[in-house]
């Protein structure tokens, strides 16, 4: 029973989002820090308001609406977001996409309707898989497949 829960904790992925968890939340402290001492401070000097701008708040009918806390918290969120998307997603989309050039060409890929029974075959096909009808292949499929150096039929 013990054996199991080691084996589960010990795995990768556990270990990968729990450091992930870690590092997201001290990622949240140092921007949430960044808003409150930069943007809070210079959109109070913007708005005519110096001090502490998350500490606004307006009052109707008794009731206190603190809406420096809620602005101060969309910047923190507005910020977070936009430094995850350029620092961490467009990066990995880089590195993604030069991975993906050196993949295999996948011959069967590009597909297309049999004219006669309206089967999705691969475009190079020169038979239908289904009503066994011979087919032209389009000649795109075949010039891709050729340049990718996949042998094809004459």
């Amino acid at each position: 029973m013990l054996n199991g829960f080691k084996d589960f904790i010990l795995r990768g992925n556990i270990i990968t989002m729990a450091i992930g968890l870690a590092v997201g939340a001290a990622f949240t402290a140092v921007v949430t820090a960044f808003s409150n001492a930069f943007i809070t401070p210079l959109i109070g000097i913007a708005t005519g308001t110096v001090g502490d701008f998350s500490k606004k708040t307006f009052t109707v009918q008794g009731a206190h609406f603190p809406y420096g806390l809620f602005i101060s918290a969309a910047l923190a969120f507005v910020i977070t977001a936009a430094v995850l998307y350029f620092c961490v997603v467009v990066p990995m989309m880089k590195i993604q996409n030069r991975f993906k050039r050196d993949a295999p060409f996948d011959i069967k890929a590009a597909v297309r309707d049999c004219p006669r029974c309206y089967t999705e075959i691969p475009a190079v096909a020169s038979r239908c898989g289904h009503c066994t009808s011979e087919i032209e292949p389009l000649p795109e499929a075949l010039d891709t497949a050729r340049k990718a150096g996949v042998p094809v039929q004459r």
